[in-house]
């Protein structure tokens, strides 16, 4: 197969050819390896959660077992899977958003770890009730810290950040009984039902999914995002460069790939201490070019311009320029192929947490009471193999774009403060968006999201299917490996508004904003349901009732699974370009796809043509348009 099937991107492309050259397996070799999948794994039909299974059910009458050895359904064993993919997502992300917690509870005024943004947590603490006249922020941050880590156990009450949404979808929410307790608790309860012998109805199974969702979007991910703009600032636009293309022949190369950001930032600095410039220099490297892959790139690039390396799938392809000192990892979407792939070149592979060692790689344990010290150990580690490269083995493509990011929704709001027209005009609201929304200047938002999965050409869904909604006038923000797709493709620049519509690019003129907007990495689509509620009470509607989409057109991981159906049962219709394992049971194919709308506001859509889905997603933001009164032909008499 041509280079040009596996990817749109052409550095992508590139470097795929070059691993032929150099004799070495990239995730398309692998995928290719696997000839044709499990059909059973596929439909979600196969049930391996105790002994006297595997259990592979037939979805055809007569052609196998149609019940498993306990009795299991189809429609049991679908559910069962799903549910416990949401918790598997749901897990890692709150996970994520604890570990946060605690480096906010061991923050202080001459420690490694400082309170960057005295406003947003002197705000939350006011929103949770902890006192904060005359007393030291440090001590208000660790209260703060301690009340967002017993949202992980507490015994009684829901989620606190639920109250962030409107009255009506928490009206929603209480009538459906989906208000979602302790986040550790909601997880346990679905390891415990989907245990062998015990829940045997996939609606119930569905429910208690859309309850743990809610733990991941409105708990842990929140969580995440809130502390770690307390304690490394709220994003603001900046600019930055994205591909393959921001490595530098003449410099140490570094990448950071993972998700939390305790790490990242302080490779940040370890980056920029002056006596690791200074080895850098005797080794014979011109400085230190500190890049990003997968989320947490999006973290730094959104707090300090740092260049995007690439998403998800290009993560081995940067190992094959044959130009990285050092891939330094902590947790989340990092292939294991990591291991042998950089014994091939001189790269040195170094994890760092305890809760992802991965064989064959070089272990530097992160600890965050020293946290700097460990990261100038680990660019040391780096700089030092600088001196191992072999020139007969780079090649670096010149591929590269350029992107604004670091749209957080006070940016956002900060934005459109600037075409605030008088005195008497609101600022600090989103009242200029919602302007453009109901007078019909641009048709509705769109959030698009996730991963990339080699069952789709790389980035080809993301790229597609946001150009199509800009040119149809549908704003987009985007987080996690569709933004940095975006990026590497030039979406986020304020140059992509030639291929935005007449109304969106007058809008992105007059806001001075691209048309495709960085949110951050994947907890950070918890800013996408801050930003839609704000909407949304603004113009006294539940969720459910704006004209705003979410899409996953190359999802893979069960945080997606998590995401999508935290999103669903917050209001907002989602469609997946990826059909998720549920096909082998039509009954909950029917409750995800169709009966969810009655119970929430909104359901899944699969669709795998980007074009398609985009005629999909815009046909149902001018249904909601119609309802309230606003379609363009309402406006137009």
């Amino acid at each position: 197969m041509e280079e040009k099937n596996y990817s749109i991107d052409t550095a992508t492309q590139e470097l795929i050819k070059k691993a032929k050259s150099d004799n070495v397996e990239t995730i398309w070799d692998r995928k290719a390896a696997m000839k044709t999948p499990c059909g059973f794994g596929e439909k979600g039909l196969c049930c391996r959660i105790c002994a006297m299974g595997p259990c592979r059910i037939s979805p055809v009458e007569g052609k196998g077992a149609q019940k498993g050895i306990c009795g299991a359904t189809a429609d049991v064993i679908v559910a069962r899977n799903l549910a416990r993919m949401v918790v598997g997502g749901t897990a890692t992300h709150s996970d994520h958003g604890r570990d946060i917690a605690h480096v906010l509870h061991m923050s202080s005024p001459n420690g490694n770890y400082k309170i960057t943004n005295e406003e947003k947590l002197l705000n939350l603490s006011k929103e949770w009730g902890v006192k904060i006249e005359n007393r030291d922020i440090y001590d208000i941050a660790h209260e703060v810290a301690e009340i967002a880590l017993n949202e992980f156990g507490k015994p009684f009450g829901t989620l606190r950040f639920l109250e962030r949404a409107p009255e009506q979808r928490k009206k929603v929410w209480e009538d459906n009984d989906i208000r979602t307790g302790a986040i550790d608790k909601e997880i346990a309860t679905i390891m415990h039902s989907t245990h062998i012998g015990c829940c045997a109805d996939a609606q119930s199974l569905i429910h208690k999914s859309m309850r743990a969702s809610l733990a991941d979007g409105w708990g842990g991910s929140m969580i995440g995002t809130e502390f770690s703009d307390i304690l490394f600032g709220i994003p603001v636009p900046r600019e930055t460069e994205a591909n393959l293309g921001v490595l530098e022949e003449d410099q140490v190369n570094i990448i950071v790939h993972g998700h939390e950001p305790s790490l990242s930032e302080m490779m940040v600095l370890a980056s920029e201490d002056p006596q690791l410039l200074e080895l850098a220099k005797e080794v014979g490297a011109k400085g230190i070019n500190l890049t990003g892959m997968c989320c947490t790139s999006n973290e730094v690039t959104m707090r300090h311009g740092v260049k995007i390396a690439g998403n998800l799938n290009q993560q081995e392809l940067a190992v094959l320029t044959g130009a990285v000192e050092a891939v330094i990892v902590d947790v989340q979407c990092i292939f294991p192929a990591l291991a042998p792939l950089t014994k091939c070149y001189h790269t040195k592979f170094i994890t760092t947490s305890p809760k992802a060692k991965i064989t064959g790689a070089v272990h530097v344990e992160f600890e965050e009471e020293k946290a700097l010290d460990s990261a100038k150990q680990i660019v040391k580690e780096a700089i030092l193999n600088f001196k191992n490269r072999k020139k007969e083995k780079v090649f670096i493509p010149k591929t590269k774009s350029h992107a604004t990011v670091g749209y957080s929704v006070e940016a956002i709001i900060n934005q459109l403060d600037k075409v605030v027209n008088s005195e008497l005009d609101e600022t600090g609201t989103l009242k200029p968006l919602a302007d453009c929304i109901t007078s019909g200047v641009i048709r509705g938002a769109a959030g698009v999201v996730g991963c990339n999965n080699p069952k789709v050409k790389h980035d080809y869904g993301h790229i597609n299917l946001m150009k199509e909604l800009i040119k149809n006038d549908v704003l987009v923000v985007t987080t996690g490996c569709a933004a940095q797709a975006a990026a590497k493709a030039g979406l986020m620049s304020k140059e992509a508004r030639k291929l935005a519509g007449k109304g969106l690019a007058q809008v992105c003129e007059l806001v001075d904003i691209p048309p495709v907007l960085h949110m951050g990495s994947c907890v950070d689509i918890s800013r996408i349901l801050v930003l839609v509620s704000e909407l949304a009470k603004f113009l006294n509607l539940d969720i459910s009732d704006l004209p705003v989409v979410g899409a996953a057109p190359e999802w893979m991981s069960e945080k997606a699974i998590a995401i999508g159906t935290y999103i669903v049962t917050s209001g907002i219709d989602t469609w997946l370009g990826v059909a998720p394992p549920i096909t082998g049971s039509k009954n909950v194919v029917d409750i995800l796809t169709n009966k969810a709308e009655d119970i929430v506001g909104a359901k899944f859509h699969v669709e795998p043509d980007p074009y398609k889905a985009a005629k999909q997603m815009v046909e149902r933001i001018e249904e909601k348009r119609k309802a309230l009164g606003i379609s363009v032909e309402t406006i137009k008499a």
